[in-house]
Parts: structure tokens; C-alpha cells; sequence
């Protein structure tokens, strides 16, 4: 039997967006991963947008991603730690996921230890230079008031609101350049300046939908999830050390 001692790293599925049946295929991807990883994972890390949107109404939550949220239920009974981040299109997670799966939910950054090595991680929305604007959306879509606002619309009305939303905002900014790599990716300049008062030997985001893996100093790298709607990477701690990965099966 299989020791579980592994802790996963994975971000941006962004369940729901595309065609159904890119969504699905994709949810069968994730199935297959999940189902791969339960031999040796001790943890799992989802760290942000796992669904392109996500809001939890008091008794109701969006439909879909059974399966995917059969495969975590799976690994949750079998005695997996399930860690749930908030990103930037599915911020709307209250306790669904704590009661369902005993998920932890984490709102911004997480700081932990593991076999020695210490970790700092976030989705990455609304870190380092720049991005103004979304800072500003963000601080009002958390506020409590725009929650509760949001919970007085009907389902069918307020939840595809926030898919055209979501859709709008991803044309936009696939016609914008991307941020410049290496040393110069926004994240890689927030993650030097935390360095300069804080010590992580990883620092660990989703968000931005590359997957990097950056040597900061002689003891620090940055590491970046990437996604799943193309690449389906993620990383994994062995105890020892973090590498990045992509699921081909």
C-alpha cells in the first residue's frame, strides 16, 4: 500500500467556461488526475478559479462538476486534507465546500511548513505592480454588502450575469499583451520584494496561466501553476522538493 506523503499543487481549471463539452472533458481530466494522485497525496492545494464562476446562495449552488466533486468527496473520505483557495472568479465561496468535503476555504495568502520547507501561497490576483483597477473590483466584490446584494438576485438571473461577465472579461484581456517573463513577470517582482523582509523556499500562485518555475535566490523559487484549460499543469512536494508537471493521461 502506497505511502501518502505527497502534497499537490494545482489552479485554474475554470470549470464551466467553453462548451459543455470542453468543460466536461476537461472535468474528466481532472477526474483522472484526482484518481491518480489518491495513492500518495497527503494534502491537496486547488489554489483559485476552479470554477470560471462560483456563488453559494444559502441553499443553492451552481449545477454541475459531479464528477469532479464526487472524486474530491472520495479523496476527502479516505482521509486527504482538502485546502480551497479564492480566486478571482470564484471569490464567492462561503461553507459549502467546508461542510461537503471538510475543506479548508482561504480567502488570500497561506503560510505553512511542510517536512522543513516553508511556503508562501496565493492565487496571485491583485499582487505587485499595476492592475489598479482589478484591486478596486476586488475590494467591492468581498465586501459583505455586494454579497449580500448578489443573494437577493435570482439564480437564473444573477449566475448568468456573472457568466457573461466572466466571458466578456476573458476576450478582453486575451487581446491585451502578456506580462514580460522571467524576472520581469509582476508576481516574480512581488515575490522579490516579500523576500526582502520574509523567507519562503517556495512561493506558489495560479492566476496568471503560466507555468514557471523561477530561481529568485540561492534557496527561493517562484512557481507557477499554470492551468487547465490547455496545459493541465501542476506541482507536487515530495518532502524534498517541488517540481511542475503536466497530466497527459
Amino acid at each position: 500500500m502506497a505511502i501518502r506523503n505527497k502534497i499537490y499543487f494545482a489552479s485554474d481549471f475554470h470549470l464551466g467556461t467553453g462548451t459543455y463539452a470542453s468543460s466536461r472533458e476537461r472535468e474528466d481530466r481532472l477526474v483522472r488526475w484526482l484518481d491518480m494522485i489518491k495513492a500518495d497525496a497527503a494534502e491537496v492545494f486547488l489554489m483559485g478559479d476552479v470554477f470560471d464562476f462560483w456563488f453559494e446562495y444559502k441553499t443553492v449552488v451552481p449545477r454541475g462538476y459531479i464528477r469532479f466533486l464526487g472524486k474530491l468527496a472520495e479523496l476527502s473520505d479516505a482521509g486527504i486534507k482538502l485546502w480551497f483557495f479564492k480566486g478571482n472568479h470564484d471569490m464567492w465561496m462561503f461553507d459549502y465546500f467546508e461542510q461537503e468535503l471538510g475543506a479548508t476555504i482561504i480567502s488570500n495568502e497561506l503560510e505553512i511548513e511542510r517536512s522543513g520547507k516553508k511556503f508562501y501561497l496565493h492565487h496571485g490576483d491583485g499582487l505587485g505592480p499595476g492592475d489598479t483597477f482589478y484591486k478596486f473590483l476586488k475590494g467591492i466584490f468581498r465586501s459583505k454588502l455586494c454579497q449580500w446584494l448578489f443573494a437577493r438576485i435570482h439564480p437564473n438571473l444573477g449566475v448568468g450575469v456573472a457568466n457573461y461577465w466572466s466571458r466578456h472579461s476573458r476576450k478582453v484581456n486575451l487581446g491585451k499583451p502578456d506580462s514580460k517573463p522571467g524576472e520581469q513577470e509582476w508576481l516574480v517582482a512581488f515575490c522579490n520584494q516579500l523576500l526582502q523582509t520574509h523567507f519562503y523556499d517556495y512561493l506558489i500562485f495560479g492566476h496568471r496561466h503560466l507555468p514557471l518555475d523561477i530561481k529568485l535566490n540561492d534557496k527561493s523559487r517562484y512557481i507557477n501553476l499554470g492551468e487547465w484549460v490547455q496545459a493541465s499543469s501542476y506541482a507536487v512536494f515530495d518532502g524534498e522538493n517541488v517540481r511542475l508537471l503536466y497530466f497527459v493521461k
